[in-house]
């Protein structure tokens, strides 16, 4: 897969010009010559004909010109002649211009003073022996320690000054801090008394309630037991009535029954029940704990969480909303404090995964069982899965779950000339799958019949993805290593839309609440959102993965996740083009391995052999699995351990999922507590 730059690594500094050296460390002829250069006053005749600078070793030629001694040297060795008269010229006929280097000197001890400062000047005076009086001196150091102090008193002004500007800014951003701090106090205050308050009433209730069942169990302990007859037809109705009281009839050995021994039979009836009770509320006690040790684990990813939820929705009182499930809706409720209950609720709930059944693709006549793909049908009753072995194989979920063998067979299966990348089931026409394959075909199966319906062989090259439209059910689109994005309809031979992107495209997904959207994954790192009734250019470009996007999938008509070679999931905001969340935990850093979603829940493969699931609201990992089995400890000893899981998906908003790894392994995972 080919790899492009984001564009978003930061720039390499410009390199800075080498600062000239200071002036007093410039020797003094070359000093000279630029001084006398720039005045447009000096003697033309002072300048070198060839470098045009104040002539540096002056030397005449037996001609009568003047130049610098390397300059006619250089010159001399290329050509036999003077550049000015063009005269015969050899090295011999060069002689030192003696009284040419002192006006020289002269001139450049001229330009030095006019330039000097005045403590130059002065410490070259002395140099000449200026004769200096000792009162001199003294009032020329009286005033050079008061200049001295002038100086440091302001230098050391300007540093107090920028300690002060930069005390008054740590302040500044302290107070913001302390306003925030105590804003977000006043918050969880605020929510404690909530929590607190609705607590209350829970515990009245559960009052009310334990009240209520005391009373039944006294009432029906004081009931008078019916009256035994001395008739032996009457021992049934009372063993009968025994025993819909939990009291065998067949430990009676006598057929008068004692009041007492109905009495001590209630008794011990409650007390199971109250021991029953009481084991309950252990195991309720035992989850509580494992509960809040999930919490203490993620509690920095929770508080931030918890925070920006509150400070987003600070004066928004709770809307109650039927489709939240997860929170207790009550009045005084924030609707931040709210939403973040459905967070922690849903997140403490599981803490592992559970394997529930497991099916092996092994095939004697096929050694590559990689799965690209596992896909639930639209009443999540069936599922395809398909890989390099060029096979659909669709299995019936209940008989996986329900038949304890190791290796189930498919309800139907459908072979094809390629190998396969990935499938597509359409959510309104349940016998209608699409699939991709490695040669660029797009086919559309009718599962029933185990017949292509429609061929679509425009892709030049391998096709990565292909999805149906959830509220379309003739379009699908599809996305290859041709870098093109095509479009197509059920009813039509050749694609309806093509679109040329300047990158191989690893996955495409059509909105879930709209046909007209679609993302696009690329192999250039961004995320494209097209409108697919303006394709000229995209509505935006979503970056920050670092490698290939390998996988798009919507949560929700507003949110999308992603899937990069980079080893990190990221979150997004499509309504707003804003990122939310990066995931991180897993390794993928070559392979397809998968990538599913739900509403609360993202869960992915890893090249470990590991399944990971995240919460969307938390950047860590919720739980992992490894794949492990006999076969494959046996492989890794062998030294082919590098097996990686290929396909994740959820059943729909259920804690059920498919996994599949790169030995053809299938298992059904359930979080569990």
């Amino acid at each position: 897969m080919e790899e492009f730059s984001t564009g978003t690594d930061p720039r390499v500094p410009a390199m800075k010009p080498d600062k000239p050296s200071p002036v007093e460390e410039a020797p003094p002829l070359l000093e000279a010559s630029a001084a006398v250069s720039e005045d447009a006053g000096v003697d033309k005749d002072l300048l070198c004909p060839i470098c045009m600078q104040i002539i540096k070793d002056a030397f005449l030629t037996s001609c009568g010109h003047s130049f610098c001694y390397m300059c006619i040297i250089t010159h001399l060795r290329n050509k036999s002649d003077c550049p000015c008269c063009s005269q015969f010229l050899t090295n011999n006929q060069l002689f030192p211009n003696f009284l040419l280097d002192k006006l020289l000197k002269k001139t450049s001890a001229r330009q030095i003073s006019k330039s000097a400062s005045p403590v130059e000047q002065f410490r070259q005076a002395l140099q000449q022996g200026y004769e200096v009086t000792i009162k001199e001196l003294d009032n020329l150091l009286s005033f050079l320690a008061e200049k001295k102090r002038k100086m440091e008193q302001e230098e050391a002004e300007r540093n107090m000054q920028i300690l002060l500007d930069f005390l008054h800014c740590l302040r500044m951003q302290k107070v913001d801090e302390l306003t925030e701090v105590q804003t977000d106090l006043q918050f969880i205050k605020e929510d404690i008394n909530s929590v607190e308050r609705h607590r209350m009433d829970l515990y009245r209730a559960r009052d009310r309630y334990s009240v209520k069942l005391r009373m039944l169990g006294d009432d029906s302990s004081t009931r008078k037991p019916w009256s035994s007859s001395t008739d032996k037809n009457s021992s049934g109705i009372v063993s009968s009535s025994l025993n819909i009281r939990g009291m065998s009839a067949g430990n009676l050995q006598n057929k008068k029954i004692d009041g007492k021994t109905q009495l001590s039979g209630h008794g011990s009836q409650r007390k199971d029940a109250l021991s029953g009770v009481d084991s309950q509320g252990f195991n309720q006690s035992g989850l509580s704990v494992a509960r809040k040790k999930r919490v203490h684990a993620q509690f920095n990813d929770l508080q931030e969480c918890y925070l920006q939820k509150r400070r987003q929705l600070a004066n928004q009182p709770h809307m109650k909303q039927e489709s939240d499930k997860n929170v207790i809706h009550r009045e005084g409720y924030n609707a931040g404090l709210a939403d973040f209950q459905s967070v922690l609720s849903t997140f403490t709930q599981y803490s592992r995964l559970r394997v529930i059944a497991e099916v092996r693709l092994g095939d004697l006549f096929h050694s590559a069982n990689i799965v690209s793909s596992i896909e639930f049908d639209r009443d999540d009753e069936l599922f395809a899965t398909a890989g390099v072995s060029r096979r659909i194989k669709v299995f019936d979920l209940s008989m996986v779950l329900n038949e304890p063998a190791d290796v189930h067979c498919p309800v139907v299966e459908m072979s094809t000339r390629y190998k396969l990348s990935c499938l597509s089931w359409n959510k309104q026409w349940k016998n209608h799958i699409a699939s991709s394959d490695y040669e660029g075909t797009v086919t559309v199966w009718d599962v029933t019949t185990r017949q292509s319906l429609m061929e679509y062989e425009e892709h030049e090259k391998r096709a990565w993805s292909v999805d149906f439209s959830r509220t379309d059910p003739s379009m699908l689109v599809s996305g290859s290593d041709d870098c093109k994005v095509k479009v197509w309809c059920t009813k039509q031979e050749a694609s309806v839309l093509n679109i040329d992107m300047k990158a191989n495209i690893c996955c495409v997904k059509y909105n879930p609440g709209s046909s007209n959207y679609i993302a696009v994954g690329s192999a250039d790192h961004h995320i494209h959102y097209y409108d697919l009734r303006n394709i000229s250019s995209p509505l935006h470009v979503f970056s920050g993965h670092k490698k290939a996007v390998s996988y798009v999938k919507f949560l929700s008509e507003n949110e999308l996740a992603s899937a990069s070679t980079d080893s990190t999931l990221r979150l997004w905001d499509v309504k707003e083009n804003l990122p939310l969340r990066t995931f991180k935990g897993h390794t993928n850093e070559k392979n397809f391995v998968g990538l599913t979603v739900n509403s609360e829940y993202i869960a992915c493969g890893s090249e470990t052999n590991e399944v990971y699931v995240y919460h969307k609201e938390i950047s860590k990992p919720v739980t992992w699995h490894r794949f492990g089995s006999q076969e494959m400890e046996d492989a890794d000893e062998d030294g082919g351990g590098s097996h990686f899981i290929s396909a994740v998906c959820w059943k729909s908003d259920s804690p059920t999922m498919l996994t599949a790894n790169s030995q053809g392994t299938i298992k059904v995972l359930v979080l569990a507590a």
